[in-house]
């Protein structure tokens, strides 16, 4: 969600290398783009609503002149989607300039205490408060930068990263729950909210600490504290990420990425993974809570299944979004292990940071093993999927089943088949679904365009797969969809059914078969269309997708699949863009 860019060397104008770093975070959703350059000291600005290829064809983006400056994608949260709101936003002397992700929680206060001393705003965003303040306390500080900066984030109550350019050459940052980065090559030093804002140029990297500011003045950087104390943060390198993000023979990243599960499904599991730490800390808990949002949260769901059935552990999972407000009444002695894609979903951070501070453990499943997460965590394990440009979750989400059921393989005492054989045979089952893809292609085409209600069912192990495949498909092709726990049809969802829905079956042949072919006559008989996903064959089915035969419990893992495929398909077939869902973003930083 929204992403920052800033730039001061001499490996090209800065102009043209912002607006190729924005492109190459475009996947973290946003509706306005912008930068400002720096040239012979004014500061110059140049912003629009749009995607960013289409706003530099309007506004000649590439084109200002300068060698220093800073760049945003904009996920509207205060203030409409106007080319006004866009980012950068000016100081009244236009002689700073502010590009912020994050919240201001008192911006009305400090807004109105600026406009009484006359500052004039132009935005209705919180972020443009930022380049106010900082002017007031730029000039208040006998223009020290580095008071400026401390002063202003002290003032400020929220989430926050920002970048602003001075008209004396200065860039300066500070990050508070928020991500900033800053990328160091030989000729050239970045601020970024995301690696891949700077990696075609170095893979050399700084986290910045929460509270932590950064000023870069001749080609040098130096870090404070909130005390103004010089701190030293290590370089890391994060050479991982430079992973291909090119599409290759595939219209989009996110039929690319689903195809790439077969490949990626394995990279987890690798020696690089620490499983006996992490196990560990769940062995040794006298409590294990999940946590995560949206895909991560019905991933959670089903590792909680797994955990009470096959290896005996007691697990309460909770969304992110609500888990915050009884995260500060987990046990000392407890461990939460959250899921999070990107490590940096703020409602997921924030729940954390609760529970930590409580005095619990925090295991996490991320993939990016930089990330805020990561980093606060006491273990973590990677997905090791490389990246997913695709903004709705698919190989990710893949690979963090697979790695919860290697936790329960090993919590369990082996009491699941998970050994290197069984993943072999696994990895060829998820290929053979993927093979589906032409056909399941082809189901869709024959639906109705205007299907409006589809409903997914399934029980135990595989309603948490029919919530992530209803969350798929109102992602991508904007459909209502709802995953049912089939057993609950006649509780009130069965009054939905009609001639004009579509039902998808998740029936494999294990010991929720014969309940969930009950749940498909009563379905059938009220005239839906049903799509049966089995490895067993029946009438009752006006079409059937069928899968591998595979252990029973291991069935969420290629079940998925054909959900992802028809999501994909139901997006191209409606003339939707399915890598960006429109007002949705693929790292939440916003609570």
């Amino acid at each position: 969600m929204c992403s920052i860019i800033g730039y001061s060397g001499q490996l090209t104008l800065a102009a043209p290398l912002l607006v190729e770093s924005l492109k190459k975070m475009e996947y973290r959703g946003y509706d306005s783009v912008g930068i400002a350059t720096l040239n012979k000291g004014n500061i110059l600005v140049s912003k629009g609503v749009g995607k960013v290829a289409e706003v530099d064809q309007q506004m000649q983006l590439n084109k200002l002149p300068g060698e220093i400056g800073i760049g945003h994608t904009r996920w509207a949260t205060h203030g409409g989607v106007t080319d006004t709101n866009a980012h950068p936003h000016y100081s009244c002397s236009a002689n700073i300039a502010v590009v912020h992700n994050g919240i201001i929680e008192n911006y009305q206060e400090l807004k109105s205490e600026l406009e009484k001393e006359g500052h004039i705003f132009k935005s209705q965003t919180d972020s443009e408060v930022i380049a106010h303040l900082l002017e007031r306390d730029y000039e208040q500080s006998n223009s020290s930068i580095v008071d400026a900066m401390t002063n202003t984030c002290k003032k400020i109550r929220g989430s926050f990263a920002f970048v602003a350019v001075f008209n004396n050459g200065v860039i300066a940052g500070a990050r508070f729950d928020e991500p900033l980065i800053i990328g160091i090559s030989s000729d050239a030093l970045f601020l970024s909210s995301d690696v891949l804002g700077f990696l075609k140029y170095t893979d050399k990297a700084i986290f910045l600490d929460n509270g932590d500011i950064v000023i870069i003045e001749d080609k040098k950087y130096t870090i404070f504290d909130a005390s103004r104390k010089n701190v030293n943060r290590p370089v890391t390198q994060v050479a991982w990420e430079l992973g291909s993000a090119d599409k290759g023979k595939f219209a989009h990243y996110t039929i690319k990425e689903i195809h790439e599960q077969s490949s990626t499904m394995l990279k987890p599991l690798e020696p690089s993974n620490d499983f006996e730490t992490f196990c560990k800390y769940i062995n040794n808990a006298s409590n294990v809570y999940i946590t995560g949002s949206g895909t991560s949260y019905n991933c959670g769901l089903l590792g909680k299944l797994l955990l009470s059935k096959f290896a005996r552990k007691r697990t309460e999972v909770y969304m992110s979004s609500e888990f915050q407000y009884f995260s500060d009444t987990v046990e000392p002695d407890s461990v939460v292990i959250a899921i999070s894609q990107s490590g940096e979903t703020a409602d997921v951070l924030h729940s954390v940071k609760q529970a930590k501070e409580n005095g619990a453990k925090i295991l996490s499943i991320v993939n990016i093993p930089t990330s805020s997460l990561a980093r606060m965590s006491d273990c973590f394990v990677t997905l090791n999927c490389g990246p997913e440009i695709g903004v709705a979750a698919t190989k990710s989400f893949l690979n963090q089943l697979m790695i919860l059921y290697k936790i329960v393989y090993i919590i369990s005492g082996q009491n699941i088949r998970f050994d290197s054989a069984e993943l072999v045979k696994l990895q060829k089952s998820v290929q053979s679904v993927l093979d589906l893809d032409f056909k399941i292609r082809n189901i869709i085409g024959s639906l109705d365009h205007n299907v409006k209600d589809i409903y997914i069912l399934g029980r135990s192990i595989h309603y948490p797969i029919a919530l992530e495949g209803s969350l798929k498909i109102k992602e991508l092709a904007y459909v209502h969809a709802e995953g049912i726990a089939a057993g609950e049809l006649k509780h009130g969802p069965l009054a939905l059914i009609d001639k004009e829905s579509v039902v998808i079956v998740l029936n494999p042949n294990d010991e929720t078969y014969r309940d969930v072919l009950s749940s498909t006559n009563e379905i059938k008989s009220r005239g839906a269309f049903i799509i049966g996903i089995s490895d067993l064959k029946n009438d009752l089915y006006d079409v059937f997708i069928e899968l591998p035969k595979l252990e029973r419990y291991l069935y969420p893992i290629v079940e998925i699949i054909p959900l992802q495929m028809m999501s994909y398909y139901l997006a191209v077939q409606k003339q939707l863009d399915p890598d960006y869902p429109r007002n949705l973003a693929k790292s939440v930083t916003v609570k």
